[in-house]
């Protein structure tokens, strides 16, 4: 199904917060293009006409629907007395009504969900540059456009790759990176999904190495809260039943215990080992790591840049870290390595494992 260009006006309203239309640009049951339209002006039309805010081409939709007013910090909606009806969370709408977050709005058989996006300033407005990012990443989403890279992790003693970790981007203009693509994600509220497509997708693209390579797959930190990180993994072990694959999580997420525990257990499991990412970054969470033993620990790269120039004094402490995670059975791994100066102070500290650019770029699979 092909929709019409949507009209984006170019003045915004000074309003402390921005809203979206969310969901499918076509007729209920059809498999449309999924969109997050920014309501980017004062008095959005909804209708057929082309020259409407918004253009939904169906004919059961009126040439003038209804229009969307935005004031400071309140969404209206009113219904222009159209033919098959406005809805609100399955009403028909008479006259006009104030939307609220996640409200579902219908003009005729067309479902949106409406979306708020708060701002810190009163005068705060949606640069058009933010609005294209949203599109784009709306085309990221629906039609899985991210290119997975793979990043060599090296046995510092051998010199072989013993692994590969799976670095997500694509082509598309203001999301081509994990940052980018996040920064989109959580103004709709859906990191966990991007992080699972992302994962999804480095496991599946890694069939153009000639072997199945050991992975190490990244998570986002709302992971940690809410479930269906195992069950998504569990479908992955059942695709790749014998891929080596390893779950990243950041350090600053491991904050409750028991939840750590039977997410361990549950790794165990289905054979997916566990690696804690950015150690050091922040606060050490020694009594986590000693109470849920990762298999890998990954030092964050502000403990290895310069490691070469730094004093005895640092080099020591990182050193004591080192053997302290070793003598627990963990394998340790120095991150961000660019120069054969920290690589070489990196293997004097005890480091097993490294990453970073002296080893390799990431790249994508294909480059392997």
């Amino acid at each position: 199904m092909s929709t019409q260009p949507i009209a984006i006006a170019p003045d915004l309203p000074n309003t402390a917060a921005v809203w979206f239309l969310v969901g499918q640009l076509g007729p209920a049951g059809n498999n449309g293009e999924q969109a997050h339209v920014p309501i980017n002006t004062a008095h959005f039309t909804v209708g057929r006409r082309a020259d409407a805010s918004l253009c939904l081409p169906y004919r059961t939709v009126s040439s003038s629907h209804a229009e969307l007013i935005t004031t400071d910090h309140t969404l209206t909606l009113e219904d222009f007395g159209s033919t098959n009806g406005t809805y609100v969370n399955g009403e028909r709408l008479q006259g006009s009504i104030e939307l609220k977050q996640d409200d579902l709005v219908q003009f005729a058989d067309v479902a949106l969900r409406v979306r708020r996006q708060a701002t810190e300033g009163s005068t705060a407005t949606l640069k058009e540059d933010e609005a294209l990012a949203l599109v784009q990443f709306d085309k990221l989403m629906g039609e899985r456009q991210v290119t997975p890279y793979y990043q060599p992790i090296i046995d510092l003693t051998s010199g072989e790759t013993i692994g590969y970790e799976v670095l997500g981007r694509s082509r598309l203009f203001g999301i081509e990176t994990p940052s980018a693509m996040f920064r989109a994600a959580a103004k709709l509220n859906v990191e966990v999904q991007l992080s699972n497509m992302l994962r999804w997708e480095g496991i599946l693209q890694s069939s153009s190495f000639a072997r199945p390579p050991h992975l190490f797959v990244n998570t986002h930190p709302r992971e940690m809260c809410e479930d269906g990180l195992i069950e998504s993994l569990r479908d992955i072990r059942n695709l790749r039943p014998t891929q080596a694959i390893t779950l990243e999580i950041h350090e600053g997420s491991i904050t409750d215990i028991e939840r750590m525990m039977a997410l361990r257990e549950a790794l165990t499991d289905i054979d997916v080992r566990l690696a804690y990412d950015d150690f050091g970054s922040g606060q050490a969470r020694l009594l986590e790591l000693i109470k849920v033993q990762p298999d890998y620990l990954k030092f964050d790269i502000a403990l290895i840049r310069n490691i070469d120039q730094a004093s005895s004094q640092q080099q020591q402490l990182v050193s004591t870290l080192v053997y302290m995670v070793r003598d627990l059975g963990v394998m340790s791994l120095a991150e961000g390595v660019e120069t054969k100066g920290e690589a070489d102070v990196c293997s004097e500290l005890g480091f097993e494992l490294g990453q970073g650019f002296f080893f390799g770029k990431p790249a994508p699979g294909t480059c392997f």
